[in-house]
């Protein structure tokens, strides 16, 4: 995902970081069907929660109280939680949106990530209250990787989010999010998906950032050499609001050694903010195969900001043409480990737009330890 600080030095049954629990306070909507079972922790959990009713008091967009700034959750709080997946990139949802700032620490988040001993998620996402007096937002979103870093956003993430404020009541057709990568428009599609104005690729190679040496127009960085990990690639560097390095391939499963070049890559001093890293595999002109190694995650199953990122890449290194059609005729089909997103980079305003799905796992109620 996003983070410059974490560790990818424990690795979990799922191939992902390790991480640890944590909680929060604030009472969520009642569910119309609930079963919970009682784990050691103290976490109680709703399987396959399909249904459960928004409370009519539940604040509609412009019709919220002012921001707390409480302090974060302490041990003996419980919290309600939702936990919600998009392609199986998978993230606790907290609802915060009568806060300005997160109500757990990213302690807490971390230990609440863990898969082993707590509901176990690929980050914490936090919707909150937009900036005070700031009628440009309809919410802000924050998020804390499973090391406990925090990105600048996430693709898949907000497009949870955006399922997530629907199901609490905020039933709209799109949402203003305040994020620390910019404002981002999520829309809600009458097919269940949701499709997310990302805007304009970030190609400046400084911006991104990475020292690598420009050689490509705008001083941006494309199928630059780069020595890692024992081996030469080809990196391509582009910035969704967060770092990403792209690499094609002939074949993703012959020709990377995916737990040793992801975090080599992700940690080489060439992105001194670190990075995530994409392995690419062209399948035909409007159909890219790509793995992820997320930076302050590791694997996932899939990355919002990454399939962007790959896209752009691959028009700009001439893997593929850019689509001349707008809408569903100019999409990219991208295939994840966990499905497919559709992307498409318009020319007429050089913004990307993604299009994918979010659905709820199951919702309910936790102790912190």
């Amino acid at each position: 995902r996003n983070s410059p600080d974490h560790r990818t030095d424990v690795i979990d049954w799922l191939g992902r970081p390790a991480s640890r629990t944590s909680l929060r306070r604030r009472p969520f909507p009642p569910r119309t069907t609930m079963r919970t079972t009682s784990l050691a922790l103290g976490l109680l959990w709703t399987a396959a929660a399909s249904a459960w009713a928004p409370s009519a008091s539940f604040g509609r967009r412009h019709h919220r109280p002012s921001a707390s700034t409480s302090m974060s959750a302490s041990s003996g709080d419980s919290i309600e939680f939702a936990k919600y997946e998009g392609l199986g990139n998978d993230f606790i949802l907290i609802d915060d949106r009568s806060r300005a700032d997160p109500s757990l620490t990213p302690e807490q988040s971390e230990r609440l990530c863990n898969r082993n001993f707590c509901i176990g998620a690929d980050g914490v996402i936090f919707a909150l209250a937009p900036p005070e007096g700031d009628d440009a937002y309809d919410f802000t979103m924050r998020i804390y990787n499973s090391d406990g870093s925090e990105p600048e956003m996430c693709g898949n993430g907000i497009r949870c989010l955006a399922q997530f404020l629907k199901d609490l009541g905020e039933d709209t057709e799109s949402y203003r999010i305040n994020t620390l990568a910019g404002p981002i428009v999520p829309v809600m599609n009458a097919d269940g998906t949701v499709t997310v104005d990302m805007g304009e690729p970030i190609l400046k190679g400084a911006d991104v950032p990475t020292t690598l040496e420009p050689n490509a127009e705008s001083d941006s960085v494309v199928e630059q050499t780069l020595e890692c990990n024992g081996k030469e690639w080809k990196v391509s560097a582009v910035s969704m609001g967060n770092p990403h390095a792209i690499i094609f391939v002939d074949d993703l499963e012959a020709d990377i050694d995916f737990a040793s070049d992801g975090p080599a890559l992700e940690a080489d001093p060439a992105f001194p903010a670190k990075t995530n890293v994409e392995f690419v595999q062209v399948m035909s002109p409007t159909h890219l195969k790509m793995k992820v190694w997320e930076r302050g995650a590791g694997p996932t199953l899939a990355c919002g900001t990454g399939t962007c990122a790959l896209v752009v890449a691959a028009i700009r290194a001439g893997k593929i043409p850019r689509p001349e059609a707008e809408g569903v005729e100019g999409r990219v089909r991208v295939t994840l480990p966990g499905g497919d997103l559709f992307i498409e980079w318009r020319e007429s305003n050089n913004r990307v737009y993604m299009s994918g799905p979010a659905t709820l796992s199951f919702s309910g109620k936790a102790m912190i330890k």
